[in-house]
C-alpha cells in the first residue's frame, strides 16, 4: 500500500493519478474534503480506500497495514491565511507526528516542502539554513518543518526526502480558488472577458515582469515518484525547473494556447506588499547531483496541454484516462 495525504488536492491527486497510470490502485488517500469541490479531484481516480485526516492521525500510533511510502502532500498553502497556530498545529505538528511513525515503521517519507521558505529570495535559492526566510505564516510553517527535519536526519536510517515545490501548476488545481496558478486563473480571465490582468511593476520590475519558477505538476509528481523508487541520500531538494518565466510570458502563452486574449495591467495590491514573491528560480544542483535526469516539460508544451485539459474536460482527470 502507498499512503498519500492530501490525495484529494492539487499535487497529491496527481501522484494518485500518475500511481495509477503505472498500475497502481492500492492507495488510501488522507484528505479533509470539508466544504470545498476537493472531492471531484477523486472521481477520475482510483484508489482502495479513503479516510479522513482527523481519523488517521489520530489512530496513527495503531496503523499496522504493509506501507511502502507515504507521499505528505497534506497542508493549508493559503498564504493569506495569518492564524499561526492553526498553520502551526495543521502544517507542522501533524507532519511531525507523521515523521515519527514513518522512522520507527522504517517506511520511506517523502513530503512536500514549499519554495515560500526562500522568503523574498535574496539570498538566492539553494538548499539550506542561510538562504531562507519566511513571509508568512505558510510559509513558516513550511520552514520550521524543513528545519525539525535537517536535525531529525542526523539519527534516522528511513528514507526522508523533502521537496521544496516551486511554482506549480496544471490539472487538479480548480478547488484551490484564489491560490491557484496564475495559468488558471488567466485562463478563467481570457475565457470570460478577453483580458489577462497582470500586476504592474514594484521593486524594480515592469510591468508583468515579476518571474517566477514555474514548473509543471507532471515534472512534480516524476521527481516524487524519482524520490520513492531510487536510492538517493536523504535530505531536502528544490522541485523546480532552475529557469524563471515572467508573468508576460506566461499571459503570452496562455494567449497562444487559446488563440485569443490580450494583456492589461493592474495595481498591485496593497495586501501584498512585502509579502510577495517578485522572483524565485531553484538551484538545481542538488537535484541532479542526486541522479535525478528525467529532465522538465517544455513551458510552452505544458501551458499548452494544461489549457486543452481545461478545454476538454475543465481541468480535471477522467476516469477511463
Amino acid at each position: 500500500m502507498i499512503i498519500v495525504t492530501g490525495g484529494a488536492g492539487f499535487i497529491g491527486s496527481n501522484i494518485v493519478k500518475e500511481l495509477n497510470n503505472r498500475g497502481r490502485s492500492d492507495i488510501l488517500i488522507v484528505d479533509n474534503l470539508g466544504k470545498s469541490e476537493k472531492y471531484k479531484n477523486l472521481i477520475g481516480l482510483h484508489y482502495l480506500d479513503y479516510i479522513h485526516k482527523e481519523k488517521f492521525f489520530s489512530d496513527l500510533n495503531n496503523f499496522n497495514a504493509d506501507v511502502e511510502a507515504i507521499f505528505h502532500e497534506g497542508a493549508c498553502s493559503d498564504t493569506m491565511e495569518y492564524d499561526v497556530n492553526y498553520m502551526m498545529k495543521n502544517n507542522f505538528e501533524t507532519s511531525k507526528q507523521l515523521l515519527k511513525f514513518c522512522d520507527s515503521k522504517k517506511i520511506p517519507f517523502i513530503y512536500a516542502s514549499s519554495a515560500s521558505t526562500y522568503g523574498g529570495g535574496k539570498n538566492g535559492f539553494t538548499e539550506g539554513d542561510k538562504f531562507e526566510d519566511a513571509l508568512n505564516p505558510y510559509a513558516f510553517s513550511k520552514l520550521t518543518f524543513d528545519r525539525y527535519v535537517r536535525n531529525f536526519l542526523k539519527n534516522s536510517s528511513t528514507k526522508i526526502i523533502g521537496l521544496k515545490y516551486f511554482n506549480v501548476f496544471g490539472p487538479q488545481e480548480i478547488h484551490k480558488g484564489k491560490m491557484a496558478s496564475i495559468f488558471y486563473q488567466l485562463y478563467k480571465q481570457i475565457k470570460t472577458t478577453g483580458i489577462a490582468k497582470l500586476f504592474k511593476g514594484i521593486d524594480g520590475y515592469g510591468d508583468g515582469e515579476q518571474r517566477r519558477d514555474f514548473i509543471y505538476v507532471k515534472d512534480v509528481v516524476k521527481i516524487n515518484l524519482w524520490a520513492m523508487e531510487n536510492d538517493i541520500k536523504n535530505g531536502i531538494y528544490n522541485c523546480g525547473t532552475g529557469q524563471a518565466h515572467t508573468y508576460n510570458e506566461s499571459a503570452q502563452a496562455v494567449i497562444n494556447a487559446l488563440g485569443k486574449g490580450r494583456i492589461e495591467y493592474i495595481d498591485f495590491p496593497e495586501t501584498l506588499k512585502g509579502k510577495y514573491q517578485n522572483y524565485t528560480q531553484a538551484d538545481t544542483a542538488q537535484l541532479i547531483n542526486a541522479g535525478y535526469n528525467g529532465g522538465f516539460t517544455d513551458f510552452n508544451s505544458a501551458v499548452k496541454e494544461y489549457c486543452e485539459i481545461l478545454e476538454r474536460n475543465g481541468g480535471y482527470y477522467s476516469y477511463v484516462d
